[in-house]
């Protein structure tokens, strides 16, 4: 029965997929995420995002994320994200997994909260005399968002009039004659017209004009006034950290560096382009992108500090009070997401790639119980503060879209190819017609080990290209077809390989996993692959702060694997350095000395517990790079 559906699904409804130009797919994406939804991750990244789902997802008191909506009294504080992020959070997970269980929770989510819509439409937990102001509208935009999620895997009326209703009161309040969008809330409007993403999805769902006509109006009061300018400064190359200068109160309206917020604007934007196709809107977000990764994202693929874009790149070695917010990360993931949709270009995997195995596996408890609000690069780690009165945060509510949305971007597909983005032990079923499917399995312990076994089994012999990204660190790549090799592999791009498929063919990717050393700033950091390292306490190895000259050759560092892992390691490396200020007697001679991977470093959230990843480097006066120093 289950075979006859996916048939039927694909010889009627694929067609309709790539024409209906919902969100995830129209004229201008280059790939799509996987129609079926039939992926599935195992090994170390898919035990973790199952773990997420267990024990985040699952285990979250619904009802507490419904009450603030009973009690319309609130003036300030912003309650009502946490029910929308949560949803969305357990809808992609359901996507994911099918679990019955977990639907019911859904649908009993979705029901609670439409028992608390008022006649005029509102959903939401601020008094009448306050609406519009600080956190109301970002509320509701994940109101939206979440029941409009709900509506794509149950296609119930009922829920979309309710979107319809919430979103056609705000427009009784807000818009043209009305008040400026733009105006409300803190961060130079940019929470509140964030709503353009729900927008945007709104008119793919209903195709009324109106919800067009809001987004656009949005986009238009960007530019107006003192507000965000976020297409004009952007394409002007206005860095992300100097759009407005410094503010003298941090969480106010002037403060125009708020990064989620941001990002999220740039999230409806791409959304907005894929309808009209303006050619400003798709370069504003890939210029903002790339002066992102250029000045603020860190080794460990994220940024921020206090929430908002600060020059991270440059002073990520300085000891700084709330970096990387778990929603910056998983924001960052999502925008990455989106332009590799619609460039195609791998760049946006490689971030993907170092953000999901260092910043995000970093955020969540070795128990999978919580997500951490922040994730420093040295101290120690810890659950974020509980906000507005509830049990729970930002993150601990959002963190887990981003472990739920990596089977999406894992395997994807255009007519006629195949991309294989993120390397982890999977299968994923991918149309590439609509009279054929493939099946793309990876067998692999990466980025633990180098080499990855693909095996592709088409329901039919079929002539397409499998497209393999070949990460930029990869210096030295290796692909074999059948044993054959492949020529002409170039780090930082797609290898594609054209061929007739057959079922069985076997493909061997081998890529560089070498320790690189990273300078900066008289400090020293070690990847291996995506992976970021860090020294541990847990290996009680001494002070891990203490001053070290990392050996190298040419930036590379010989590592060795090591059988010494603490309870709730994944990786153990040892590195040679020399230790401390002492070079008299056997302080001359590097040590090896235990790292492991980022994600893991302070995971256990113990107090006596320290990491760090930056270490201090001792300074040799004799040197001649001192000199030139």
């Amino acid at each position: 029965m289950k075979n006859l559906f996916t048939i039927c699904f694909l010889t009627l409804v694929f067609p309709v997929i790539l024409a209906a130009q919902p969100k995830s797919v129209s004229q201008h994406d280059k790939v799509f995420s996987n129609p079926l939804n039939l992926t599935h991750l195992d090994g170390y990244l898919g035990s973790r995002i199952d773990l997420c789902i267990s024990e985040r997802i699952k285990k979250q008191d619904v009802d507490h994320l419904i009450e603030p909506f009973r009690h319309r009294t609130e003036e300030k504080y912003w309650q009502t994200e946490f029910w929308g992020k949560w949803i969305l959070s357990a809808i992609a997970a359901y996507e994911y997994n099918h679990d019955p269980e977990l639907l019911t929770i859904i649908r009993n989510a979705v029901t609670g909260l439409l028992a608390t819509q008022t006649p005029d439409g509102y959903i939401g937990n601020y008094s009448p005399e306050a609406q519009l102001k600080q956190w109301d509208i970002w509320g509701r935009k994940y109101t939206l968002l979440g029941l409009l999620a709900y509506y794509n895997i149950s296609e119930d009326k009922k829920v979309l009039e309710a979107a319809k209703r919430s979103a056609d009161y705000l427009f009784t309040q807000v818009g043209p004659g009305k008040v400026d969008i733009v105006k409300t809330g803190n961060y130079r409007g940019m929470p509140s017209s964030s709503i353009l993403e729900p927008m945007v999805m709104l008119y793919n769902k209903t195709g009324e004009k109106r919800y067009l006509d809001f987004a656009k109006y949005i986009v238009a009061q960007w530019e107006s006034g003192d507000e965000p300018k976020l297409i004009s400064k952007a394409l002007a190359g206005v860095a992300v950290a100097e759009r407005f200068p410094a503010p003298k109160y941090w969480f106010s309206r002037e403060n125009g560096q708020k990064a989620y917020e941001m990002m999220s604007c740039y999230e409806g934007l791409l959304d907005l382009y894929r309808i009209t196709g303006e050619p400003s809107y798709l370069k504003s977000a890939e210029m903002a992108v790339q002066n992102i990764i250029d000045t603020e994202i860190n080794v460990a693929g994220s940024g921020t500090a206090f929430e908002c874009f600060y020059h991270g790149g440059k002073r990520q070695t300085e000891p700084t009070y709330h970096t990387m917010e778990t929603c910056v990360t998983f924001t960052w993931i999502k925008l990455c997401s989106n332009l590799l949709q619609l460039t195609h270009n791998p760049m946006y995997v490689d971030q993907i790639e170092k953000t999901v195995y260092n910043a995000l596996l970093a955020s969540m408890k070795s128990d999978g119980s919580q997500i951490a609000k922040y994730s420093p690069l040295e101290g120690r780690r810890s659950a974020g503060e509980e906000q507005c009165g509830m049990h729970i945060n930002c993150c601990n509510a959002n963190g887990p879209r981003a472990f739920a949305l990596l089977p999406k971007i894992a395997v994807q597909a255009s007519l006629s190819e195949v991309y294989v983005n993120l390397y982890c032990q999977s299968k994923a079923v991918v149309p590439i017609n609509p009279k054929n499917k493939i099946t793309v399995e990876q067998n692999t312990n990466y980025p633990v080990s180098d080499e990855i076994e693909i095996i592709i089994q088409p329901e039919k012999s079929e002539n397409f290209t499998l497209a393999l990204r070949i990460p930029e660190w990869s210096n030295q790549t290796t692909i074999s077809v059948n044993g054959a090799p492949v020529e002409g592999i170039k780090s930082g791009t797609y290898q594609k390989i054209s061929r007739i498929w057959q079922k069985g063919d076997k493909v061997i990717l081998k890529l560089d996993l070498s320790g690189r050393l990273i300078n900066l700033n008289g400090y020293q950091a070690i990847l291996r692959g995506p992976v970021l390292l860090a020294r541990d306490s847990r290996f009680s190895e001494g002070f891990v702060d203490e001053t070290a000259v990392i050996q190298h050759k040419n930036n590379l560092v010989e590592l060795h694997p090591s059988s010494v892992k603490p309870e709730h390691v994944w990786m153990s490396f040892t590195a040679p350095l020399v230790l401390g200020t002492d070079l008299e007697g056997e302080f001359k001679k590097p040590r090896q000395v235990h790292f492991c991977d980022f994600g893991s470093a302070g995971n256990t959230w113990m107090e006596d517990l320290r990491y760090r990843v930056w270490i201090p480097k001792t300074l040799n006066v004799m040197n001649t790079e001192y000199k030139a120093y």
